[in-house]
């Protein structure tokens, strides 16, 4: 029977009182949540409570190549409001003041340009990347998304280093016979530019997926200034890859 260590994962990720964001050699950045403000979890999840989402009563055929796409979607926000920074491909991206879309109102005339430093809102860290990635290689496999797997409902969850997430997904790929073929991201984000930060996107998949530069692509483009993400009140990004059966 395959064994999946979500207990060791939650543990990881959620027990140190110095949970950081990135102070690692794979996620390579430095920014701090304060881990004083999550919850203190009274119980862990039992295997039989969590491996059944990961272990299907079908079959799950030894083929040699799978397909799996990924897609994910985040709120950006001023940073105060967002209460994290913007981290994709596991690097916090560093910039000036945005002119964000104030759709609400909240700071300018409703619909106003808004200049401000930026951040994502989410339940865990928010990485669109990581979380594309992750939702192609549970796809392929013909396993529950993300969601369900990692839900937001869940405290366990908040404010999570989203490498943990591609770590436990390369596990679950490793146990059922398969490894990367190859992963080809498309990043749409209007502001602030990533082009500087890809190399080290890249870096950081190969190193948590355990693969070659040669078979991970990032690319990533605007939105032509189109619906929210064109406003910069959101990011989105698309993964498609391949699984290849273990030599």
């Amino acid at each position: 029977m395959m064994k999946l260590p979500h207990l060791l994962l939650a543990l990881a990720i959620c027990t140190s009182s110095a949970r950081a964001f990135a102070p690692s050699s794979v996620f390579g950045c430095t920014a701090k949540i304060n881990s004083a403000s999550l919850p203190v979890l009274k119980s862990s999840p039992t295997s039989a409570e969590t491996d059944d989402v990961l272990k299907p009563k079908y079959e799950i055929e030894k083929l040699p190549f799978r397909i799996g796409h990924g897609f994910d979607i985040h709120r950006m926000a001023p940073i105060d409001d967002a209460g994290q920074p913007i981290i994709i491909g596991g690097v916090i991206i560093d910039h000036k003041d945005q002119k964000w879309t104030d759709a609400d109102g909240k700071y300018v005339e409703k619909g106003g340009i808004y200049e401000t430093q930026l951040g994502v809102v989410a339940h865990s860290d928010g990485d669109v990347i990581y979380h594309s990635v992750v939702d192609a290689i549970f796809g392929a496999l013909t396993l529950p998304d993300i969601g369900q797997v990692f839900q937001d409902t869940d405290p366990r969850w908040r404010g999570c280093d989203s490498s943990k997430f591609m770590e436990h997904a390369c596990e679950v790929m490793s146990e059922y016979g398969y490894e990367i073929g190859n992963i080809d991201v498309t990043l749409i984000l209007e502001r602030p530019k990533v082009a500087s930060y890809k190399p080290a996107m890249k870096e950081n998949i190969v190193k948590l997926l355990k693969t070659t530069p040669g078979k991970v692509n990032i690319k990533a483009r605007t939105h032509e200034q189109v619906d929210s993400v064109g406003e910069l009140r959101s990011l989105s990004c698309h993964v498609v890859l391949t699984l290849a059966k273990s030599s």
